[in-house]
């Protein structure tokens, strides 16, 4: 007998459902409230199911409702229901999959595929063979439900599909293609975007249908819908990732028709088809394939970068002043702590300026330009256009410059500013790639960029801000600062702009040419920081964390040239005065004590008077945090889960302390309970926060070691358990620590070397190490060799070679010192060692430019040794083959 609802009951439910479609917030959320209560009675989820698919007297929006709560409720507790209420929900799915309402279909196919992916489809056996005969029905509703539903599968259960012993895919997929020319729009939009599924895990059902799928394809390439259109584009990007092979002898045509696809009049088809081009050109075929084509190509990227008229409004491009308007919540990104100092020990190549090149593109984490409103936030064709090009011309290089200068030529003196804008953005996009080629026109083309800055159209100045931070690098090498003073000045002014969009862009690319220039700026500096000092006055809350980077990258390049008086009095209150504003539980904090972190490392003894209470408040932070994840972890349902990013950032703004004010910092850890705080933080199990107290552990070690040394014993153990290449960060920082404390512990360093020895030397000798972390593994073993030589010299064979390939190419320092001491001690002990790599050693020692006279001596006596025994060899091998003499 079938299941009939209670009159009452169901009444009641169809009032919640009217009453939840309120736009009164409190009425929402007491219904919210009956609706949880409803839960607790089994049948509720039949009665949903029945407004869903049977009470067509009820209007869309209500059924469709219904549907989705339900959903929620089998995304959320599908195994506890009773099977009578599982199966009458299934059975009553497969009944509704061809509703005459588009909606209440689309809301069947969601329910349908939640249900499947919650390890139902395994126990649903009669779903797939239900579904696909429901395909070759006559009725265009049962037909387009059954895909409806069959496309959301294969979305969500693609690699259930794909590994059942049933194989169903090859089934599935040969009947799929089939759709390919159904006179239904909708229907062959589906059929490939089911297809489209399988193209990267290359299926093995669709690898047997390739010719087939392909075929079609191209039968579909001028089709009249756009979704369609859309999905053919797709498939062909994908197969370029994951069978080139099937498209090389068709490459020439699939490029002319991308190119009109590039400039289909749907944005959407022309976004997928964009992609193309970012895709091909990872491959090795992209140049011979594309050289025909780029003279065409390369002005349909350029139009396909120009703001249209709709950009334009929502981006309020014709609101030139609005610094006084206050920022929406909305407005500003959720932000995520992003550490620059928690890398410990970065060594620097010789011959490198270890300064960053310019920004990459598009970055959508900072202003590239285009990110410039949450109703353009998302990635489209002009982003598209733009990253093309950038890669373009990465592969392209010079060879690209015929192309694009007539065009840049055109565009960036057009009469239209949206072309001009575009232009701009063209020349930016090509800079890292045709940056040789482009040097010769960076005399005329940097004031033009300059002037430009002055533009009256907001989006102009804002763009032609991150250009010319692509090109700064050009301007900060040449001699007599002739292109960077300019440039500085009126990138500064542009700081002050009465637009926030401009005041965002200028002060990232301020950003940008700190990083270049470094301590070229250091004869600004008063101009710099009154500026940048000004802008707290005007900026709102979103371009303020802009600002504070900005002023953390100024610390982090001048330096210790930041710490005059002068400069301090400038530079703290504004910042303090934030500081004292602010919550602890503000997320506004990350980039405040980002900045004050590179500060106080700059600022050195020059942040004395303010360490106090910045020291102490990152103390309550990270025990804050601490505490916080131990009562979650206790009692989860009462305490919710500590944001770490508060103990991460607030370790790390210590760490600046440490290393700005050296010995000084000790009297602070003497009066805090940080070291048990750290003991605890370095086996949390984030790695991020580990990385962090590992770096703030050799930061101590390094400024107050006194207060260390008591922990050693502890912390030695929990050190080399983080001794795990796969964690590089994690890895990289407990390897420097561990290098610091073993200097720091000399011979009594002695107890510690098995715990950690064995690891580093797998480290060392790990395929595709990461440089960094080699090199660091390297000095760190060094200075176990410094301080331990008779423990680590008798390994030295198993290490040597890597160990000297890894600190060939990093400048003198005094890192580099102690481990090559190190070296020479344990070649001392086991010169046998290093007999077979001798050359290796060699050419290491050639590394050195100016090593210390006592380092010299040591390398010397070495070197003279080894001469010595060839000399013997040789002499002894002569008297060997003497006559009348044998071996």
């Amino acid at each position: 007998m079938g299941w009939n609802p209670d009159t009452d009951a169901l009444a009641q439910i169809l009032g919640l459902l009217r009453e939840s479609q309120s736009p009164d917030t409190v009425v929402q959320q007491s219904v919210q409230q009956k609706l949880e209560e409803l839960n607790k009675f089994t049948d509720f989820n039949k009665y949903l199911i029945f407004v869903l698919t049977k009470l067509t007297s009820e209007d869309e929006p209500t059924r469709s409702l219904s549907g989705l709560i339900l959903k929620n409720n089998v995304k959320a507790h599908f195994h506890q229901f009773p099977p009578d209420v599982a199966q009458f929900i299934k059975a009553e799915c497969l009944s509704a999959v061809g509703d005459p309402s588009p909606l209440i279909r689309a809301t069947v196919g969601i329910l349908i595929t939640t249900t499947a992916s919650k390890g139902e489809l395994s126990t649903w056996p009669e779903l797939l063979p239900r579904l696909c005969e429901m395909l070759d029905s006559a009725d265009y509703n049962v037909c387009e439900g059954a895909f409806g539903a069959l496309q959301k599968i294969c979305e969500d259960s693609a690699e259930f599909l794909e590994k059942s012993p049933d194989r169903p895919l090859n089934t599935l997929i040969p009947k799929f293609l089939q759709f390919f020319k159904h006179t239904s729009s909708k229907i062959r939009s589906h059929a490939i975007a089911c297809v489209n599924q399988f193209i990267i895990s290359k299926t093995q059902a669709l690898m047997a249908n390739i010719d087939e799928f392909l075929q079609n394809l191209f039968h579909l390439a001028m089709d009249d819908d756009p979704d369609v259109r859309k999905n053919v584009c797709r498939a062909l990007v994908m197969l370029l990732d994951a069978h080139i092979s099937s498209l090389i002898p068709h490459m020439h045509n699939i490029i002319e028709y991308m190119m009109i696809r590039t400039q289909d009049p749907d944005e959407n088809v022309a976004l997928e088809a964009c992609e193309f081009w970012l895709s091909l050109a990872e491959h090795p075929i992209c140049k011979d394939a594309l050289k025909p084509h780029l003279p065409k190509l390369i002005p349909i990227l350029v139009r396909g970068m120009k703001y249209s008229e709709i950009d334009i409004i929502l981006l309020k491009g014709d609101v030139e002043e609005d610094e006084s308007v206050p920022d929406r919540s909305e407005d500003i990104k959720p932000r995520f702590h992003k550490s620059r100092h928690t890398i410990r020990h970065e060594p620097m190549e010789n011959g490198g300026s270890g300064g960053g090149g310019g920004e990459e593109f598009p970055d959508d984490e900072s202003d590239d330009g285009l990110d410039d409103d949450s109703s353009l936030s998302d990635w489209n064709l002009r982003k598209c256009s733009a990253a093309a090009l950038d890669v373009l011309a990465n592969v392209f290089r010079e060879d690209m410059l015929p192309v694009i200068l007539p065009i840049l030529k055109e565009t960036l003196f057009h009469q239209e500013w949206e072309i001009r804008e575009s232009g701009i953005l063209a020349l930016g996009a090509i800079a890292e790639g045709c940056m040789n080629g482009m040097t010769q026109h960076l005399p005329e083309l940097i004031p033009y960029l300059i002037r430009c800055l002055s533009d009256k159209k907001a989006l102009v100045r804002s763009i032609t801000c991150w250009t010319l931070s692509r090109y700064c690098h050009w301007a900060v090498v040449l001699p007599d600062h002739t292109y960077l003073k300019p440039l500085m000045y009126e990138l500064l002014k542009c700081v002050l702009d009465s637009n926030k969009r401009v005041q965002e862009a200028a002060c990232s690319a301020f950003a940008t040419l700190e990083e270049e220039a470094c301590t070229e700026l250091v004869p600004y500096l008063a101009d710099i920081l009154k500026t940048l000092v000004f802008a707290f006055k005007k900026y709102q809350a979103k371009n303020l964390l802009i600002l504070y980077d900005a002023i953390g990258t100024l610390a982090d390049s001048v330096g210790n040239y930041l710490n005059k008086e002068e400069y301090i009095q400038m530079l703290m209150p504004p910042l303090i005065e934030k500081w004292n504003v602010l919550k602890d539980e503000d997320k506004d904090l990350f980039p405040l004590l980002e900045c004050l972190s590179s500060v106080a490392t700059a600022l050195q003894s020059g942040f004395l008077p303010y360490c106090g209470p910045v020291y102490q408040r990152c103390v309550s932070l990270v025990e804050q945090t601490l505490n916080q994840t131990m009562a979650h972890a206790q009692n989860p349902g009462q305490f919710e889960a500590a944001d770490k990013d508060f103990m991460i950032v607030s370790l790390d703004l210590l760490s600046g302390l440490a290393e700005g004010l050296n010995g000084h910092v000790g009297q602070l850890v003497q009066q805090s309970n940080i070291m048990q705080l750290l003991f605890q933080a370095m086996q949390d199990p984030m790695p991020e926060v580990r990385q962090s107290s590992f770096a703030l552990l050799g930061d101590l070690t390094k400024a107050c070691f006194h207060h260390v040394a008591p922990c050693i014993s502890e912390f030695m153990p929990i050190l080399g358990q983080n001794l795990n290449p796969e964690l590089i960060s994690v890895c990289n920082n407990a390897t420097w620590a561990i290098g610091e404390i073993s200097v720091k512990l000399g011979p009594d360093m002695r107890v510690y070397i098995n715990l950690v020895l064995n690891d580093l030397i797998f480290i060392i000798n790990k395929p595709n190490t990461p440089k960094t972390l080699l090199e660091n593994t390297a000095i760190t073993i060094g200075r176990l060799g410094y301080v331990c030589p008779n423990d680590v010299a008798p390994v030295l064979q198993q290490f040597i070679r890597q160990w000297c390939i890894s600190l060939r190419n990093i400048r003198d320092n005094e890192e580099k010192d102690s481990a090559f001491r190190g070296v020479c001690n344990m070649i001392s002990v086991n010169p046998g060692g290093v007999v077979e790599d001798f050359i290796f050693f060699c050419d290491a020692i050639a590394s050195w430019i100016n090593p210390k006279q006592d380092l010299k001596e040591m390398f010397h006596k070495i070197l003279h040794c080894f001469k010595e025994q060839c000399e013997q060899v040789d002499s002894c091998e002569r008297c060997c083959q003497s006559p009348g003499r044998g071996y």
